[in-house]
């Protein structure tokens, strides 16, 4: 994550943020505008409100509007002052010092920079067992901590007084301020995680809130929640909404007609849903800087070790008639794990630089040779597989997909399992499956944001596939080329390159999303990485 400033975003700037526009009146749109409410559907149950601990987009982007970190993502996924109003670098890139301006908990105490240290060190502690603690790597001694090596006071982050944050870098890191505006650097405060200690961020009342929202209806298991405007945040003022409700649909036909009765003033589309609509003045399509793909339990399975079965179970799927014909919902074939248009340098993709095509062609004679190859080599004279995928209409869909091109190779039983979304991160976390369907969205626009995952001790790598060339090639990116551009872009196409090469991951599609979205629904901004939605400046229109 050690970002050199001399490298080219690509096209992820130009998917732009997106004024929601569409078209559509009732009377019980009239009342909702009056009251400012907006109904938004998930495909997905909120997991969690601990920003030192969440890892998923939904727990994400709520926690994005409901809090706020030192700066904060905005149009085009550029960063803008948050709750500190103003930063300078010193020259040698090493030292930030953030200026914040005087803002509130959802309580009515002060946010001060304690809670950013606070926060910061919560979340580095190997007690936390944050799973994105690691993107805390440019910090000073943040590694160490992790490691147990330095205690967490160490960690480059200081407050000078109620309102200067100091942080110091171990070196230069052009893309800092990028990361600052993700969720697992926003602030917490010290006493209300002692006050509730377990049951902190595990519901609505458990918790505080400095964003321009505050969450005031989850269970914590509840399928839905509900956000109001925060009277305590800063800039309340230019916060319209008054309330915003979050509904967990998980039947795209029951989302479309919530949606057609004035239920729901948006709604995701799936299935046959984005060809019928895709004419209508209420459809819009997103693009996201997200990679799905297939990850293979490496730890004790010997097939799953053999190369030649990834290969084969890759090799099966025809990912152009899966994203055409079963999600033709804007997503588009993967051509690696980093998403395209995410990154570039000297004009080209970074993708179009780290191609590996046989690692997402299809070709079902190689792949039937390969798998019988594996088959022998393993001992075996056939293989029982099952396949894990969230129970989200998308999931569903890919569950059936893969296991119809799967069974076309001969010897494999393949069983599908589909699980709800926080009981699927569960065992994904706990290495409790064979094969599971995961998603990735990036933090920020660079490569590494995908591919630090797979390095041999990260906590993302769940299937541990390991590769002693693609960690060398990583930590050179993340250290003596950090600052060099030419070097630091060959170390992660040689990285990508190596971990498709090997079939460490089977790559599915890149995500889009279809969505209609009421007329009356204005100035929703999204973004194509992080945590996506910004719902500050929305209102619904008279």
């Amino acid at each position: 994550m050690k970002i050199n400033s001399a490298v080219k975003l690509g096209t992820v700037a130009t998917f732009a943020a997106v004024l929601l526009a569409a078209c559509g009146s009732s009377s019980s749109s009239s009342n909702e505008a009056s009251k400012q409410t907006l109904n938004w559907m998930e495909s997905s149950a909120l997991p969690s409100m601990d920003s030192a601990t969440a890892t998923d987009v939904v727990s994400g982007e709520t926690l994005n509007n409901t809090n706020e970190g030192l700066l904060r993502f905005g149009k085009n996924s550029k960063v803008h002052p948050g709750v500190a109003k103003s930063y300078t670098v010193s020259k040698d890139g090493k030292t930030y010092t953030f200026n914040l301006r005087k803002s509130n908990w959802s309580n009515g105490t002060k946010v001060t920079a304690k809670d950013f240290v606070y926060a910061w060190q919560r979340t580095v502690n190997p007690k936390t067992a944050s799973q994105y603690a690691y993107m805390y790597a440019p910090v000073k001694n943040a590694n160490e901590i992790m490691t147990s090596k330095k205690p967490v006071s160490s960690l480059g982050i200081k407050a000078e007084g109620n309102y200067k944050v100091v942080v110091t870098l171990t070196q230069a890191t052009s893309y800092f301020p990028s990361l600052v505006a993700s969720p697992m650097f926003f602030p917490q405060s010290k006493a209300v995680v002692d006050k509730y200690g377990k049951k902190f961020a595990t519901n609505a009342q458990d918790n505080v809130y400095n964003g321009p929202y505050k969450l005031t209806y989850w269970t914590g298991t509840s399928d839905n929640w509900s956000m109001s405007k925060n009277t305590e945040y800063w800039n309340a003022k230019n916060v319209k909404l008054k309330k915003i409700n979050f509904k967990t649909m998980k039947d795209p036909q029951t989302a479309l007609s919530q949606y057609q009765s004035g239920k729901l003033d948006a709604t995701y589309l799936s299935g046959q849903q984005p060809k019928n609509y895709k004419n209508d003045k209420q459809y819009v399509e997103r693009k996201g800087a997200s990679t799905f793909y297939i990850e293979l339990n490496q730890r004790k399975d010997s097939m799953m070790k053999n190369k030649k079965a990834r290969q084969a179970l890759s090799l099966a799927i025809n990912r152009e008639q899966f994203v055409n014909k079963v999600l033709a919902d804007g997503s588009t074939q993967a051509k690696g794990l980093v998403s395209t248009g995410l990154m570039s340098y000297k004009g080209k993709d970074f993708n179009t630089a780290a191609s590996v095509p046989e690692a997402t062609n299809h070709d079902l004679t190689k792949a039937k040779k390969l798998w019988k190859e594996a088959l022998k080599e393993t001992g075996r004279s056939s293989y029982n597989l099952t396949l894990m995928a969230d129970d989200t209409p998308a999931g569903k869909n890919t569950l059936e997909f893969v296991q119809s091109q799967w069974s076309k190779l001969g010897n494999i039983k393949v069983t599908n399992q589909s699980l709800p979304f926080k009981t699927r991160l569960a065992r994904s976390e706990n290495g409790q499956f064979q094969a599971v369907v995961s998603g990735w969205g990036a933090d920020y626009p660079d490569a590494i944001s995908f591919l630090e995952m797979f390095t041999k001790t990260n906590s993302y790598n769940r299937g541990k596939w390991i590769n002693n060339e693609y960690n060398q090639d990583i930590k050179a990116a993340d250290g003596k080329d950090a600052n060099n551009q030419a070097a630091r872009w060959n170390d992660l196409v040689d990285a990508q390159k190596t971990l498709m090469k090997d079939q460490g991951i089977i790559p599915l599609y890149q995500q889009g999303k279809s969505q209609l979205v009421k007329s009356n629904v204005k100035g929703v901004v999204y973004f194509p990485i992080g945590a996506n939605w910004d719902f500050s400046h929305a209102y619904i229109s008279k």
